[in-house]
C-alpha cells in the first residue's frame, strides 16, 4: 500500500512527519536519521550477500523508512517485497529501492551538516 505524505513534498524526507514520531525533539530526530541512514546501507548490503532473505529485509527497511517519513523508500521497499514474492521485476524493485535509498540518505547528510 503506498504511503504518501498527505500533501506533495519537495524533498525526499517528510519532515513534519519526522518531527512528529520524535515530538519535535531535533537531538532525537538527528539521531534517528543517522541511525536510518546506516541501517538503510546494512539493510542493501544484506540484500546482495542473502539473496534469499532480500523479502524480510526489504520489509524491516520499509518499516524504518515508514517511521521516518522516508515515503518513497517505504513504497521502493513495498515493491521490491512484492516481486519477490511474485518473481516478477525484481532487478528493477531493487534498482529502485537503491535509487531511492540514495536520495534520502543524501537529504540526510544535508541535514546533519547543519
Amino acid at each position: 500500500m503506498p504511503s504518501p505524505p498527505l500533501a506533495p513534498i519537495d524533498s525526499p524526507l517528510d519532515l513534519d512527519h519526522l518531527s512528529r514520531m520524535t515530538l519535535g525533539d531535533t537531538e532525537l530526530e538527528q539521531e534517528v536519521l543517522a541511525m536510518f541512514a546506516e541501517q538503510a546501507v546494512r539493510l542493501l548490503a544484506a540484500m546482495a550477500a542473502l539473496p534469499a532473505e532480500t523479502g524480510a529485509l526489504a520489509h524491516t527497511l520499509k518499516g524504518s523508512a515508514r517511521g521516518i517519513g522516508a515515503f518513497a523508500v517505504a513504497d521502493a521497499a513495498a515493491s521490491l517485497e512484492t516481486a519477490v514474492r511474485t518473481g516478477h521485476n525484481r532487478s528493477h524493485a531493487l534498482a529502485a529501492l537503491k535509487e531511492a535509498v540514495a536520495e534520502v540518505r543524501a537529504a540526510i547528510a544535508a541535514i546533519l551538516k547543519h
